[in-house]
């Protein structure tokens, strides 16, 4: 089956709470204990789109399969052309290109819009999200010890960067 990239709409945000719901409860991809609302979701939508920021679904299978996006990496004016990323595919569907289709579409859009930097903040004991990230040319640039604490242990943040063209 073909993957498809576009834009998220207001129709997608239950798909989109289900899988980060998923991984906000098992997983440390998400430094967050509680589960997002429905409700949460659709603010956050609105303020991504809002702020001129994208929120992109891969369809698969007719079903959107993940999403990601991107946001200025801090909010003061220097940071302008820097940006982190996130993206998230749902568990069932992993290993089928989606999270690859949904980070070539991420850097496009970025270099398009004339970004300098694409960040990637994960969860240092997530080998898969490090060895997909540097598929990409990401690089890890800094590692920040125990700043978050989940599911009884403390967790290390660890930084990728990647450099537009």
């Amino acid at each position: 089956m073909d993957i498809e990239i576009r834009p998220a709409e207001l129709s997608d945000v239950q798909a989109i709470l289900n899988i980060v719901n998923y991984e906000i409860k098992h997983t440390t991809s998400v430094y967050d204990y509680e589960e997002r609302t429905l409700d949460d979701q659709v603010r956050w939508l609105n303020k991504k789109r809002k702020d001129g920021m994208p929120v992109i679904v891969a369809e698969y299978n007719n079903d959107v399969a993940g999403y990601g996006t991107f946001g200025i990496f801090r909010p003061w004016d220097a940071y302008q052309f820097s940006v982190e990323h996130s993206i998230y595919v749902a568990k069932k569907v992993r290993g089928k290109g989606i999270g690859r289709a949904i980070m070539k579409e991420l850097i496009s859009m970025a270099t398009e819009r004339g970004y300098h930097t694409m960040i990637a903040g994960i969860d240092a004991s997530n080998k898969s999200s490090h060895e997909f990230h540097s598929k990409f040319g990401f690089v890890e640039v800094g590692r920040l010890k125990e700043v978050a604490y989940k599911f009884d242990k403390w967790l290390d943040l660890k930084f990728m960067q990647l450099f537009l063209k």
